[in-house]
C-alpha cells in the first residue's frame, strides 16, 4: 500500500490550476485545483495503482463528481462550472481537500475577461511568497482548520448513499440537492443526508 503521506504530497506538488466556480460580468470565482496531468505524473510515482473516475451528472452549470483513489483511501469530489473543464478541476480540488490537501471556503474574485479567462496572477504570487515550496512548485496552501471528525464521518456517509443513489438511476435528482455542498456544520449534513435518502426511498 502506497504512504498517504506521498500521495498528499503529490496533491500538494500539483496545485497550480484554479478552477472557475462562477462568472459574473467581469468577475469571476476561483478556487486553487490540482492541475490534472501534474497530478497523474505525481501520483505514478506515489501510488502506482492509482485512479480515478468521472462522472458529469448535469450541465448549465455543470457538475461533475469524481472518485480518486490512491494511497490505499477512496475519495469522491463534488464541483460545479461554468464549463465541464472547471466543474472538473472543482471536484478534483474537493477531493484533494479530503485527502487534508487545500481548503474549502468560497475562493476567491478576481477579474475575468471572456477571451484571457479570469486573471490569477495576483494569486499565483501570493500562494509564491508564503515560502511554503519553492518556485516553479507552487507553494502549499495555508494550513487547513483542525478537521471534525464528525464532519468527515457524515461526509462519507452522504458519499456512500450517493454511490447507492447512482446505482438506482438516480444521481440526476441527487445532484440537485448537492448543488449547495455537503454542508457546512453537522445538522446541515444530517439534513442533506436524508433528502437524499428520501430520494433513495422513493
Amino acid at each position: 500500500m502506497a504512504d498517504l503521506d506521498r500521495v498528499r504530497e503529490a496533491l500538494r506538488a500539483s496545485m497550480t490550476a484554479w478552477a472557475t466556480l462562477e462568472v459574473r460580468g467581469d468577475q469571476a470565482r476561483v478556487i486553487p485545483s490540482p492541475d490534472l496531468d501534474s497530478l497523474v505524473a505525481h501520483l505514478e510515482q506515489a501510488d502506482p495503482g492509482w485512479s480515478i473516475g468521472w462522472s458529469c451528472d448535469a450541465t448549465s452549470p455543470y457538475v461533475v463528481h469524481v472518485r480518486l483513489d490512491a494511497g490505499g483511501v477512496s475519495r469522491g469530489g463534488l464541483g460545479s462550472g461554468p464549463t465541464l473543464h472547471d466543474a472538473r478541476l472543482a471536484a478534483l480540488a474537493d477531493a484533494a481537500r479530503l485527502y487534508g490537501v487545500g481548503t474549502g471556503g468560497e475562493g476567491h474574485w478576481v477579474e475575468y475577461d471572456p477571451e484571457d479567462g479570469p486573471n490569477t496572477a495576483d494569486l499565483d504570487a501570493d500562494l509564491g511568497e508564503d515560502g511554503a515550496a519553492p518556485a516553479p512548485r507552487p507553494a502549499a496552501l495555508p494550513p487547513e482548520p483542525p478537521r471534525d471528525p464528525q464532519m468527515d464521518k457524515a461526509r462519507r456517509h452522504i458519499e456512500d448513499l450517493i454511490d447507492q443513489l447512482k446505482a438506482a438511476g438516480k444521481s440526476g435528482e441527487a445532484t440537485r440537492v448537492l448543488l449547495r455542498g455537503y454542508g457546512e456544520t453537522l445538522e446541515e449534513s444530517r439534513a442533506i443526508y436524508k433528502e437524499l435518502q428520501a430520494i433513495l426511498r422513493g
